[in-house]
This record gives structure tokens, C-alpha cells and sequence, in this order.
């Protein structure tokens, strides 16, 4: 339940990127935050604003259903999402917005990458992860880790490549929306299907 409700908000991200006209500076959502929208992108900028107020309402639920806790992963999400979506909407400029996914990876891949040096165990960051699913050598643990790391830099230099150099951005919302997701997916499946032999029991 907890993983649909991460899509909630970013569903929403896309279906107000698809459907609001781009040079719309009239919507309501913008008069809601008193913005007086951009020139032609206003698009970016309405999917922001119901990025920003889908994920206060949704992180806060979870807020409140995780005993008034969030995980560290839920907290730089909506950290950089309120942050980066903040200055695009006080600049219209979607620069920022757009640049918020290719921090976060790079962000995600930094903490995979240096995890074993800021543990009081030195184990990387995967092996706490999965620990209780595979069994591998310490070795074997290093060389997954650098692999998540690795996966997260690769999809930051994606985010950057569909937001500012392929066709001048033109299916960023569909990478963002959807892209994103199936290259986590397809790493996860592979990674399960090479690392089958490992898993600690049947179950």
C-alpha cells in the first residue's frame, strides 16, 4: 500500500503535465499559489504546484500511519521535491523541477557508494537492505552495492539527457512518469534472476 501511494503524487505530476495547456495562465491551481504562471510553460509549472501538494498530503498520511515517522528515503524525496519545485514556481522557470531527479539519483548513488564508510558496522548499505534475503561474501556484497550505486548514476545521466538534451526536453514528462520506473524495475528483476542461487531459503 505504502509503495502505491509513493505513485500517487507522481501520477498526478503527469496527467497535469499532459493535459494543461502550456501557455494556460488562467489555471486554478496557479491562482491558488498566486503565481502568475509563465509564457509557455505553465504546463510544467501546474504539474508542479500538484506535485508538491500531492506529496504534503501523501507523505503526511504515511506520516501519521508510520507512528509519525518517515523513512530517510521518504524525507529527501519530499525535501528536494518542496525545495526544487518551490524555486520553480517563485522563478516559472522549470529548470529546477527538472533538475530535482538528476540530484536525487546522484544523491541516492553517493549514499550507496560511501555507505560502508559512514556505518559503525562498515557494511554497505545493500547488505542491511538484503541481508535477510541472500547470502553472499563480503566481497559479493561490495560488488552489489556498487552495482545500486552504479544503476542510480546512470539514471541521474537519463534524467539529464531526456530533461535538457534529447529534443529540447520533449519527453521528460514521460521519462519521469514512466522511463524512471521500468529501469528500476528491470534492474531489480535482473538482479533477483542472477542472484537466485543466493537467497537464503526457498521461501
Amino acid at each position: 500500500m505504502k509503495a502505491l501511494l509513493d505513485f500517487v503524487p507522481l501520477i498526478i505530476f503527469f496527467y497535469l503535465y499532459k493535459t494543461v495547456d502550456p501557455k494556460d495562465t488562467n489555471h486554478p491551481l496557479l491562482q491558488l499559489i498566486g503565481s502568475a504562471g509563465g509564457v509557455d510553460n505553465n504546463n510544467i509549472l501546474v504539474a508542479t504546484t500538484g506535485l508538491i501538494i500531492s506529496m504534503l498530503v501523501v507523505y503526511g498520511a504515511l506520516f501519521v500511519s508510520q507512528k509519525f515517522r518517515l523513512d530517510k528515503q521518504q524525507w529527501i524525496v519530499l525535501f528536494m521535491t518542496v525545495i526544487f519545485g518551490g524555486i520553480t514556481l517563485i522563478l516559472s522557470d522549470d529548470f529546477y523541477i527538472r533538475l530535482k531527479a538528476v540530484l536525487l539519483n546522484l544523491v541516492f548513488a553517493g549514499v550507496f557508494l560511501l555507505s560502508p564508510w559512514f556505518s559503525k558496522d562498515k557494511k554497505p548499505l545493500i547488505q542491511r537492505l538484503f541481508g535477510p534475503v541472500f547470502n553472499l561474501t563480503e566481497k559479493g556484497w561490495f560488488k552489489l552495492n556498487y552495482a545500486w550505486a552504479a544503476m542510480f548514476a546512470v539514471m541521474s545521466f537519463l534524467h539529464c539527457f531526456f530533461a535538457y538534451i534529447f529534443m529540447d526536453g520533449k519527453y521528460w514528462g514521460e521519462f519521469t512518469a514512466f522511463g524512471d520506473m521500468i529501469v528500476m524495475f528491470s534492474f531489480i528483476i535482473i538482479q533477483f534472476i542472477v542472484l537466485r542461487k543466493y537467497f537464503k531459503t526457498a521461501e
